[in-house]
C-alpha cells in the first residue's frame, strides 16, 4: 500500500479537488490511502470561531456561517445536483459542530479547540470522497478518530502506538482507495484530539508504519524539498535526495516542508518519503530515505520569524547552575514554550523561544520573581546546515546580529531586522 497526503492548499477550492483526482489518475490509485487536510485556510477560520466562542462575541454565528458558506460554494462548484447526498452529509457535520458549541460546558480551551477544528478535516474528506464516487472512482471513507488512539493532551496529543497499530490493521481495506483525515485522533473517552499543527504529515507516517506501507508521498505546491524558503531566499535549489538523519535535523530546526514527528516512524521501518508537486505530478520530487545525506551537497537555510530572545540573569549575581536551569525548563514545559536555541554564561541564560500558545506573559511574571528578565520581541532565528562563509554572509548582511552560535555542521544566528 502507498500513502498519499494532500494538504489544505491542494483542496482549497473545486479546481483543487478536481486536480487531486487528476493526480490519482496520472500516478495510480489502486491500494492507496489518502490522508487529506482541511480545505484552504479552514483551520484558521475555525480558530476565529473558537475565539468568538470564548469571548462571547456577537460575531460567533457569523464566523461559523462563513465556514459553512466557503464549503457550500465548493460543493456547488463540484456537484450539479443540489439534492446529492454530499450536501446532507456536510450539513450534518456542521450541525454536530453547532450542537457542541451550544451544549459544551468545558472551560478547557484546548479541549474545545480540538472538538471544533476537527470539523475541517471531516468536511474536506467527505467532499472529496463523494466527488470521487460522483466521477466513478469508488473509494472507502474512513473516520480516522476511532483508529488513531491518543492521550488527552489536547492540541498536541501523543499516540498510543500499540492500540493504534491493532485498530489500523483491522480498519483499512486493502486493494482499494481509502480516504481519511489528517491531524485527528481520539482519547480513551472518544473525544477528538489533534496531533499538533501540520499533523497531517504525521498521520500519513502513522498509517505507513502500522500498515508497513511501500512509501509515503506528500503532495505540495512546490517541486520537492528546497534548500531554502523561496519567500526569503533567492535561487533556492531542489534537493533530490535527503537521508533520514539529515531530514530529521532539518525538521528539528524548523524546515516547514516536513513535520518534525513524521520521519521517526518512517525511519524505523525504512519507508521512503517522497515530496512531490501536485501541479506537476510526474516530476521526481525529493526522496527521503537511506543513502546520501544531501544530493546535491549544498547549504540549507531555515528561518523562523516572530521569535522571542529571552535573557535571564541572577538578581544577586549568583551563578546560574543546573538547579536553576532545571527549574526554568520545568516552567517552559508547564507553559508549553518551544525552545529553539540556548546559550548561557556564569550569571546569565539566553534562549530563543516560540510563544506558540500565547503564554509568555504569564511565564514572564513567574520568572521575574527569581530572575532579572529582559527580552527582544519579533526576532528571526536563522539556521544554516552545512554552512560556509558565503552562506553566513547571506543571512547576516544588513541585519543586526543579536546572537550567533556555531557547531561543526550548523550555524544559528538571531537577528533583528
Amino acid at each position: 500500500m502507498k500513502i498519499f497526503k494532500f494538504g489544505g492548499a491542494s483542496v482549497k477550492d473545486a479546481e483543487g479537488v478536481k486536480n487531486v483526482l487528476h493526480v490519482l489518475n496520472t500516478v495510480g490509485h489502486e491500494d492507496v490511502l489518502l490522508v487529506i487536510s482541511a480545505m484552504g485556510k479552514t483551520t484558521n477560520a475555525l480558530e476565529v470561531v473558537i475565539k468568538n466562542y470564548f469571548d462571547k462575541s456577537k460575531e460567533l454565528h457569523a464566523s461559523l456561517q462563513e465556514v459553512r458558506k466557503y464549503h457550500n460554494q465548493i460543493l456547488l462548484d463540484l456537484f450539479e445536483d443540489e439534492e446529492h447526498d454530499v450536501f446532507f452529509d456536510v450539513n450534518a457535520h456542521f450541525d454536530d459542530l453547532e450542537y457542541f458549541i451550544r451544549s459544551n460546558k468545558s472551560p478547557n480551551y484546548s479541549f474545545v479547540y480540538d472538538q471544533v477544528v476537527s470539523i475541517g478535516e471531516l468536511v474536506s474528506t467527505t467532499i472529496v470522497s463523494h466527488y470521487f464516487n460522483y466521477c466513478g472512482l469508488k473509494n472507502n471513507w474512513i473516520d480516522v478518530r476511532p483508529l488513531i488512539k491518543t492521550d488527552n493532551n489536547y492540541r498536541d496529543a501523543q499516540v498510543d502506538w500499540e492500540t493504534t497499530q491493532k485498530l489500523i490493521s483491522k480498519g483499512v481495506k486493502k486493494k482499494t482507495l481509502n480516504i481519511t483525515q489528517g491531524f485527528l485522533g481520539s482519547d480513551e473517552n472518544n473525544f477528538t484530539t489533534t496531533l499538533g499543527r501540520e499533523g497531517s504529515d504525521y498521520t500519513a507516517a502513522i498509517f505507513a508504519y502500522c500498515l508497513g506501507a511501500e512509501s509515503v508521498t506528500i503532495w505540495k505546491d512546490v517541486p520537492g524539498v528546497l534548500n531554502a524558503d523561496p519567500r526569503y531566499f533567492e535561487n533556492a535549489v531542489l534537493l533530490n535526495q535527503i537521508s533520514y538523519r539529515e531530514a530529521i535535523e532539518l525538521a528539528f530546526y524548523g524546515a516547514s516542508v516536513i513535520h518534525p514527528k513524521t520521519l521517526q516512524p518512517l525511519q524505523k521501518k525504512e519507508i521512503p518519503l517522497f515530496v512531490k508537486s501536485f501541479i506537476n505530478p510526474t516530476l521526481a520530487g525529493t526522496r527521503i530515505s537511506r543513502g546520501l545525506d544531501l544530493e546535491p551537497k549544498t547549504s540549507c537555510f531555515i528561518v523562523k520569524k516572530n521569535q522571542l530572545l529571552l535573557s535571564l540573569s541572577s538578581i544577586d549575581f549568583d551563578f546560574i547552575m543546573e538547579n536553576h536551569i532545571s527549574e526554568i525548563f520545568g516552567l517552559f514545559s508547564k507553559y508549553k514554550i518551544k525552545v529553539n536555541l540556548i546559550q548561557n554564561t556564569a550569571i546569565s541564560f539566553s534562549v530563543c523561544i516560540e510563544d506558540k500558545y500565547n503564554t509568555f506573559e504569564e511565564l514572564r511574571k513567574v520568572l521575574a520573581k527569581k530572575f532579572k528578565v529582559s527580552y527582544n520581541e519579533n526576532v528571526s532565528l536563522y539556521t544554516i546546515r552545512h554552512f560556509d562563509e558565503s552562506a553566513a554572509k547571506v543571512v547576516e548582511t544588513n541585519k543586526t546580529v543579536l546572537l550567533r552560535q556555531i557547531s561543526r555542521e550548523t550555524m544559528q544566528v538571531i537577528t533583528k531586522e
